[in-house]
């Protein structure tokens, strides 16, 4: 791996009470899922063409620009 990946790794950990695996292995995959790794993974299986990548790119900064305006207004009431 890259020195540029393995900052971008986090270290994930879920801790087991009670032997209750399934419980951790849920809360594993949320954190997993917020993290973005899978999304991540997804993407690096095939290769994106540069205009489909700008265009990724462009749709997840619009979409981060709502969630902070949504995110202002509720916070100004």
């Amino acid at each position: 791996m890259e020195r540029r990946e393995l900052s971008n790794l986090k270290d994930i950990q879920v801790k087991v009470y009670d032997n209750d695996l399934e419980k951790a292995m849920r809360i594993l995959k949320k954190k997993i899922q917020n993290d973005g790794l899978f999304k991540r993974l997804k993407l690096k299986k095939a290769y994106e063409k540069p205009s489909e990548h700008k265009r990724r790119k462009q749709r997840e900064a619009l979409r981060r620009q709502r969630i902070a305006a949504s995110r202002n207004k509720y916070r100004r009431r």
